[in-house]
């Protein structure tokens, strides 16, 4: 298949996968706890990895040795996702607070691109990713505005 179809489609799906998760791990912290949810959450992720990795695995994990230390931070990266995602949509509702994150995501990752940071290539700012990030915002604020 196309190489941007398939990036279109792993993108979407991506970011159906993220809000579903957002909402359960929520509904888990209400019963458990921020930190609890955290790491019920990580154990069963881990699980799961596991599975996946002796049935589809192809790589190599010795190799891990040769990555990049501070890029090996995106495991506690993920533990500080589930609890400010889990936090942020108990505290402000599933809707604002996933459109919050996107505004949020594509700031930091037009940042990245910008300046081709780690490792990334660089890609250029224009106007348009302005406008864009503005529209956001103001499409946020007319979604959450009260009619």
């Amino acid at each position: 298949m196309d190489k941007v179809f398939m990036g279109i489609l792993y993108s979407i799906l991506a970011g159906t996968i993220v809000s579903v998760q957002n909402v359960f791990s929520a509904r888990v912290s209400d019963k458990l706890g921020m930190w609890e949810t955290t790491l019920v959450v990580h154990i069963v992720g881990l699980i799961f990895a596991l599975i996946m990795v002796f049935a589809f695995g192809n790589g190599n994990l010795k190799n891990v040795a040769e990555v990049n230390k501070v890029y090996l931070l995106g495991g506690l990266l993920g533990v500080l996702i589930i609890f400010t995602v889990a936090n942020g949509v108990t505290l402000l509702g599933a809707s604002l607070s996933i459109s919050l994150m996107v505004i949020a995501q594509l700031f930091f990752a037009t940042i990245i691109d910008t300046f081709g940071l780690f490792g990334t290539e660089k890609i250029s700012f224009d106007i348009t990713k302005v406008i864009g990030l503005a529209i956001m915002v103001v499409g946020v604020v007319v979604f959450k505005s009260k009619g």
